[in-house]
């Protein structure tokens, strides 16, 4: 199995390549192949609204590095999002990348079939999380995508419905007598994201095998 994980946010190697990173261990440990993607070392042009995609699977522009991302893309059995959370929906960066594949959608879903998962963080424990997740949701089924499942992981660690691949990341930790928020450093110092994470990364390669009727990564 080999498993894309692209991380929406502009900030390499922070929080979100971190809970991206911590799902792939997992599912190396299972046999799979990874790859983070770091969206912020491509140069990605927005949507032209140009159509061509309408008729081919193919796109007008061709100055940028969206067509090396989508063939990628193409090639993997599962991929994985990743963004922080801005204003209740994912970045920028992600989002004109998402808009860029529209060409593995318009004529034929290109990405019918494999398996699909997204994380998201955010500073504060209700930070529109669940807008942004539900965003990468739609959009990975609306690819043709298979959601492994998954839980938040903040609050109470139950899991969520079979059709989420939500795993939600805070920096809130508490707050002191005075009801001043406390914070992690990092997302990762939260035990429940790095379980949540884990349990990502493992329920994708979960999900590939009862796909591929138990064929091996």
């Amino acid at each position: 199995m080999r498993i894309l994980a692209i991380n929406g946010s502009p900030r390499k190697g922070k929080n979100t390549a971190q809970m991206l990173s911590a799902a792939l261990q997992e599912a190396e440990v299972l046999g799979a192949q990874t790859e983070l993607i770091e969206i912020s070392d491509f140069k990605i042009e927005y949507c032209q609204g140009c159509n061509k995609c309408l008729r081919q699977d193919a796109c007008s522009i061709s100055n940028d590095d969206t067509s090396l991302l989508l063939e990628k893309m193409r090639n993997a059995d599962g991929i994985l999002l990743g963004s922080p959370v801005y204003f209740g929906n994912v970045t920028g960066q992600l989002k004109t990348l998402i808009d860029r594949t529209r060409s593995l959608h318009m004529v034929r879903n290109a990405l019918q079939g494999k398996v699909g998962g997204a994380l998201v963080q955010a500073g504060l424990r209700h930070g529109g999380q669940e807008a942004a997740l539900a965003f990468l949701e739609k959009y990975l089924r609306s690819q043709g995508l298979t959601l492994v499942e998954g839980f938040e992981a903040w609050g109470e660690a139950e899991p969520r419905s079979l059709f989420s691949s939500g795993t939600m990341g805070t920096l809130y930790r508490d707050s002191d007598e005075q009801g001043k928020p406390l914070w992690f450093k990092g997302v990762m110092e939260d035990c429940l994201t790095v379980k949540a994470c884990r349990l990502l990364g493992k329920n994708m390669v979960k999900m590939f095998k009862t796909l591929s009727g138990g064929r091996n990564c």
